[in-house]
């Protein structure tokens, strides 16, 4: 069913690629060149940190009875938490890492440090209580129990290791999967506890901190700076752009099969910085579900004072979103994601949806301009689940492109048949949306096609 307020009727400014809120647009593809040079920024850091146990007098002590794994345990802890900060960093979710990375990049990145960061603080403990048990002439458990009944700050370091090791454990694929999204995410909170506690006995037992002011002063400024940017861009820019643009829930509708699209009614929201394709975390302000945020793609530009969410039942969360009554307040964290035109590198582009991804490709569609003569490709099981299809249309009509719909089984349509369709698909751009394993296969295909790296751009949607 379509919308009648998002139903395109006619090309608009708005819809012809001109951003709504384009002064602070968070929109821009990754930059390159802004890559490397953090990529250099990061790797000076850590030259530095692998630097001071050279200097702090630990390495002219490795001789010495334990030395070795003194000097060993500060560098695995000095590495480890420095990469802790690098992902906190990651985690702001800054708009200027974003530019460097896109939303893709920056979680790709944080999921690779996250074992290393857990591997190597765990390293640290366990190479230092090696360390004094070999000083002390007695067994390692043994003088685990002394550590923690003398040194300073050790219990609280010791549960800011054992927060870290269950983080890691249920972040694991096979576990991460069986466990609600909401509830791993209260867990993955509990990360930013662990680290403080565990800041104390970095500047206080660290050896290279230990009667050396400048690097506890640079180490605690870096720390600083992290948390600026959790408390800025996580807390403080969502409070704001919640309270500015007041947004609540005006109707539901149902879209297909477990698909609903929910309308929402704000205020400036022709100040809304967003470009079609991206998403917000959403957080719905009822008894149930004001606790949880989850990412929507916005299924439609903005028409003020509307805006549109299309999302699929799959779990709790988005079933309790069917309950949700009109007056129920929004608030928002975002908009996220480089999915968007600004990073199409070519002049025409291969638009895949599979499922509810169609929500990204509808919303980035109003941003091409006219006669960009795009063509998109819509992948379903069957007809009933070929969401949005005619505001797709009417989209494509306008801008004088090409739409196929693909519908039937994997076995029957299979991915291979978008390459026969689009035999041109080696000089576009290709934008893929939809569930993990969707994307995984029209991302392959599209790279079998002769597709280059750079002109592929993909948006999964998993819970």
């Amino acid at each position: 069913m379509a919308s009648p307020i998002f139903y395109p009727r006619e090309l608009t400014p708005t819809s012809a690629g001109h951003a709504l809120g384009s002064r602070d647009t968070q929109s821009r593809g990754p930059n390159a060149l802004s890559f490397y040079a953090a990529l250099l920024a990061i790797g000076l850091g850590l030259g530095l940190v692998l630097g001071l146990p050279l200097v702090d007098g630990t390495w002219s002590e490795v001789h010495l009875q334990g030395g070795a794994y003194m000097f060993l345990g500060s560098l695995t802890g000095l590495v480890g938490t420095y990469l802790a900060i690098v992902m906190v960093i990651l985690a702001s979710r800054a708009p200027a890492l974003e530019r460097m990375l896109g939303q893709d990049g920056v979680i790709h990145w944080h999921r690779q440090l996250a074992p290393w960061t857990i591997l190597l603080i765990t390293a640290h403990a366990i190479l230092l209580t090696f360390a004094y048990a070999q000083t002390a002439h007695q067994g390692a458990w043994a003088e685990f129990g002394s550590i923690l009944r003398t040194f300073p700050n050790m219990v609280t370091a010791t549960v800011a290791l054992g927060i870290m090791l269950l983080i890691g454990l249920v972040s694991i694929r096979q576990i991460r999967t069986r466990i609600p999204r909401e509830r791993w995410w209260l867990l993955h909170l509990l990360m930013y506890a662990a680290l403080i506690l565990a800041f104390a006995h970095e500047v206080v037992l660290g050896p290279s901190f230990v009667r050396h002011p400048l690097a506890q002063i640079t180490w605690t400024a870096a720390w600083l700076i992290a948390a600026a940017l959790i408390l800025t861009y996580r807390v403080g820019v969502p409070l704001y752009r919640t309270w500015r643009h007041q947004l609540r829930v005006a109707d539901v509708t149902r879209e297909g099969p477990d698909v609903i699209s929910i309308v929402l009614e704000g205020r400036d929201l022709d100040r809304l910085s967003i470009a079609g394709g991206q998403f917000f975390e959403w957080r719905f302000l009822t008894p149930r579900l004001w606790w949880q945020a989850h990412p929507f793609t916005v299924s439609a530009r903005p028409r003020p004072p509307y805006l549109r969410l299309t999302v699929q039942s799959v779990g709790d969360f988005t079933r309790e979103l069917t309950r949700v009554t009109p007056g129920t307040r929004v608030a928002i964290e975002g908009p996220y994601g480089a999915f968007t035109v600004h990073a199409q590198r070519r002049r025409q582009a291969l638009l895949i949806a599979g499922g509810v991804g169609v929500t990204a490709v509808r919303a980035l569609l109003e941003d091409l301009p006219p006669k960009s003569r795009p063509t998109v490709v819509l992948r379903a099981r069957s007809e009933d689940e070929l969401l949005l299809a005619n505001e797709v249309e009417e989209l494509v009509r306008l801008r004088k492109g090409v739409l196929h719909r693909l519908v039937g089984s994997r076995r029957d349509v299979p991915m291979e048949a978008i390459a026969r369709l689009v035999p041109d698909l080696a000089k576009r751009d290709v934008y893929v949306s939809g569930s993990v394993e969707f994307v995984h296969d029209a991302m392959l295909m599209a790279r079998h096609a002769g597709v280059a790296p750079d002109a592929l751009h993909h948006e999964a949607f998993a819970i």
